[in-house]
């Protein structure tokens, strides 16, 4: 799922609530992606992002969204909060 949204779509979507609860099983145990609440579009060419308030889970927000002073943020906070 993570793999889809920051490569396999025309545009990376950022989902920055990645944690157990967003991960739904379908009837096959396939993995689905879900509550795209918080999740920002990022143009593919331009990898970072600003952002103006703190996005996710206490527990799995990555140190550069949870924190102003790291400054812009990526897809990679997605990987942190997946563990």
């Amino acid at each position: 799922g993570l793999e889809y949204l920051h490569y396999g779509c025309n545009t990376r979507i950022v989902h920055f609530d990645i944690k157990p609860q967003n991960v739904l099983l379908d009837a096959n145990l396939c993995p689905k992606v879900s509550d795209f609440g918080l999740a920002k579009l990022c143009e593919k060419k331009g990898s970072l992002m600003s952002l103006l308030d703190t996005r996710g889970t206490i527990g799995y927000i990555a140190p550069e969204v949870f924190s102003r002073m790291y400054g812009r943020v990526s897809h990679k906070s997605d990987v942190y909060s997946y563990g």
